[in-house]
C-alpha cells in the first residue's frame, strides 16, 4: 500500500486546520478508506481532541490512526503510516520551523485553509513560499465561508491570481463543525444530513481526485 499525505498547513491562526484535518480523515474513513490523522502542533489540539473520541467511542472504535510526534522522527514515523494506511493526514505547526517544513516536504499534497478576507489571503504567502521552496503542490480551500457574495467571489479571484489551485467546493460557516470537536466527534456524526457535511464529502472528493 501506498497510502497518500496530505499536509494541513497555514500560518495564520484562526483558520480552521485542525478542524479541517480532524473532519477531512474521518469524512475519508466513513467512505472506507483508512486514514491516520499525526499531530505535530506543539498546541496539541488535534491529540486533545482525539483523547476526547476514545474517551466517547472507546479506545478500539475511533475508526482512524492517531499520531503525535515532532522532531527528526517525523517523516520516518509518516511513511511508516502512509505503507499501512490509503491516507495520512497531517495536522501542521502554525510557523515555517524545522516540523513545518518536514510536514510540507513529505506531502503528495499541501492543502491550506483561508477565510474568505484579504488579510487571510496574504496571510498564505509564508505557507505558499514553503511548499514553492519543497516543490510541492498547494491547493487552497476557502473555510468558514459566509452566504455566497462578492467578497468571497473577489478573494478567490486574488487566490487564483497567486498561481495556486482553488478547490471549487468551500467550506461554510458553521457552528457544528466546531461544536462537534467538543465530545470528539466530527459534524458527520452528530450531524449527518447536514449541508455541511454535504460540503466535506464533496471537497474529499474533490482533494482525493487531485492526487490522482
Amino acid at each position: 500500500m501506498a497510502g497518500r499525505v496530505i499536509t494541513i498547513a497555514q500560518q495564520k491562526g484562526g483558520a480552521g486546520k485542525t478542524t479541517l484535518a480532524i473532519h477531512l480523515a474521518v469524512t475519508w474513513a466513513r467512505a472506507g478508506k483508512s486514514a491516520a490523522l499525526v499531530d505535530i502542533d506543539p498546541q496539541g489540539s488535534l491529540s486533545y481532541w482525539y483523547a476526547q473520541r476514545e474517551a466517547t467511542l472507546g479506545a478500539d472504535a475511533t475508526g482512524i490512526t492517531h499520531l503525535q510526534i515532532s522532531g527528526w522522527r517525523t517523516q520516518r514515523e509518516v511513511e511508516r503510516l502512509a505503507k499501512t494506511h490509503d491516507v495520512v493526514v497531517i495536522d501542521s505547526p502554525p510557523h515555517a520551523e524545522t516540523d513545518a517544513r518536514i510536514a510540507v516536504r513529505t506531502a503528495a499534497l499541501v492543502v491550506v485553509p483561508v477565510q474568505p478576507s484579504p488579510m487571510d489571503l496574504w496571510a498564505t504567502r509564508p505557507t505558499l513560499d514553503l511548499a514553492r521552496v519543497e516543490k510541492r503542490p498547494v491547493m487552497l480551500v476557502m473555510n468558514r465561508v459566509p452566504a455566497r457574495g462578492r467578497l468571497l467571489d473577489a478573494v478567490a479571484a486574488k487566490a487564483a491570481e497567486l498561481g495556486v489551485p482553488v478547490a471549487a467546493e468551500s467550506l461554510g460557516n458553521r457552528i457544528g463543525f466546531a461544536g462537534s470537536l467538543m465530545d470528539g466527534l466530527t459534524l458527520a456524526e452528530t450531524d449527518p444530513k447536514s449541508k455541511g457535511v454535504e460540503e466535506l464529502e464533496a471537497l474529499a472528493a474533490e482533494i482525493w481526485t487531485a492526487l490522482d
